[in-house]
């Protein structure tokens, strides 16, 4: 069985090195995605797959529909390599609306509780983040997730109105930065462990603050030293190779 190759030794393929229809993506490769928003992380691998002409195309890490930003592709033997990529640390930015929260944590359903924001402050923010949202953490995942519970995944039991329990579980919250907050709107950068639902964060910051709140925006900007910046669009992959489906 072949070995994982060190990722100094994989080709990357972004905006600064293009990739091109001579290049065998049969071997390995790494190319930055940007993941755009509605699309699943398997719409993207399938899009791209067609593209490389290899059928050995995998994904470092799960994005949300929701999420838009950085997607990790790997072809042939890099994806062998897979779990390097994502056992790195991962950076968002998310917009957290106060006052409402969801079943999923996001957007992607309905409100289904309220609660007051008018005594929500900056500073307050600023306090709750650094007490509670800092270092290693003990995070529950949202339901509405994939993880699998007696063989199923969590988000198809809570689909159907079962009751769903998942255990918390240690995260580690790198680094927060603040970019604004206005108008019940918290715009935030993140930088964390693997298996860190930002979703979580939102609803569970929303409780630490005395009211509700659910993710409303997300963008995944960095994995390792890895950027959303120098990542393609499929559609531009789609013109660099010049595939048909």
């Amino acid at each position: 069985m072949a070995k994982a190759l060190p990722l100094d030794q994989i080709q990357v393929f972004d905006i600064e090195n293009l990739p091109s229809r001579e290049y065998d993506f049969g071997t390995a490769a790494i190319i930055l995605v940007n993941k755009p928003q509605t699309w699943t992380s398997f719409d993207v691998v399938k899009y791209v797959r067609g593209r490389l002409r290899t059928k050995k195309v995998g994904h470092a890490g799960t994005l949300d529909p929701m999420a838009t930003g950085l997607l990790i592709l790997c072809s042939g033997r890099a994806t062998k390599s897979i779990s390097q990529l994502q056992d790195m640390s991962k950076t968002y930015i998310g917009e957290i609306t106060f006052g409402g929260s969801t079943p999923s944590y996001d957007a992607d359903s309905e409100v289904d509780e309220t609660a007051p924001t008018d005594h929500i402050t900056l500073d307050q923010i600023k306090e709750v983040l650094e007490a509670d949202f800092s270092g290693e953490i003990q995070q529950i995942p949202p339901v509405y997730s994939a993880l699998k519970v007696g063989g199923k995944r969590s988000y198809e039991l809570a689909r159907r109105g079962e009751a769903v329990e998942l255990a918390a579980r240690p995260v580690t919250i790198h680094g927060h930065q603040i970019i604004s907050f206005e108008d019940d709107k918290l715009i935030v950068s993140i930088t964390c462990s693997k298996g860190t639902y930002v979703r979580s964060i939102a609803h569970d910051l929303g409780i630490a603050l005395g009211s509700r709140g659910h993710l409303s925006a997300l963008e995944r900007t960095a994995i390792g030293e890895f950027s959303s910046k120098k990542a393609l669009s499929p559609q531009k992959i789609d013109e660099l190779l010049n595939a048909k489906d």
